[in-house]
């Protein structure tokens, strides 16, 4: 009696693995959609390029240095962090911002990029110079 070798399977468990772990990093094409969504609009690109340059900021300190009406300043940063760009932090009834450390794969490879030209543009630039001549936080104290 002659044994048979089972054939050999055509994807490896180690292959099997790193494509389930690779699903895990790869975002959806929706999230993907999202995330350069969010970026399409120049008060969301102006509230990261001040959040790249400071650690955290009052949502007061942003409706001062973007001049303009808090809701809408407020419905850009509830984008911003539904997207995955921002963390919020509550203290009392004032809410601080910052960008998330746990960025997705895309964002990360994109920090650098935004880190680099948003502060070049003209409105960033003048973001940045009222943020410095601000009294940052009085209006939350």
């Amino acid at each position: 009696m002659r044994i048979q070798k089972a054939p050999s399977p055509l994807i490896s468990d180690n292959l099997v693995l790193t494509i389930s772990i690779f699903m895990d990093i790869v975002p959806s094409m929706e999230n993907i959609s999202l995330i350069f969504q969010s970026l399409d609009d120049c008060t969301r690109l102006r509230i990261l390029a001040l959040l790249l340059e400071e650690d955290e900021l009052c949502v007061c300190d942003l409706v001062t240095v973007l001049q303009m009406p808090q809701s809408t300043v407020s419905r850009q940063l509830s984008l911003l962090k539904n997207a995955g760009w921002l963390k919020d932090r509550r203290e009392g009834v004032w809410i601080h911002y910052s960008i998330n450390r746990s960025l997705g794969a895309i964002q990360q490879f994109l920090i650098p990029v935004l880190r680099n030209f948003l502060p070049a543009t003209e409105a960033a630039g003048s973001d940045l110079e009222r943020l410095r001549s601000v009294s940052r936080g009085s209006c939350c104290a």
